[in-house]
């Protein structure tokens, strides 16, 4: 066995087109993945922060941002989005 790590989640695929990406501590982030590495750091391009308070929904746009691999739980195709 090597001590090299293999991504278990190929995520070319994905690059370009809508993804929902859940984080530690409960966030959730929706936008267009653009480019990835093998620690699982994201980008995402025109992204959303899903916020769910108890009287609204409330969204606002944060454009172009980083998701650190550490963080990131899960990461799923968003058929909905654009």
């Amino acid at each position: 066995m090597s001590g090299r790590k293999e991504t278990v989640l190929d995520l070319a695929k994905f690059v370009d087109k809508g993804v929902q990406v859940k984080l530690t501590g409960g966030r959730q982030v929706t936008g267009t993945l653009k480019g990835y590495d093998q620690l699982l750091n994201l980008v995402l391009d025109e992204a959303i922060p899903m916020i769910r308070l108890k009287t609204t929904d409330q969204t606002r746009r944060l454009g172009l941002i980083v998701c650190r691999g550490t963080a990131v739980m899960l990461v799923s195709a968003n058929r909905w989005y654009r």
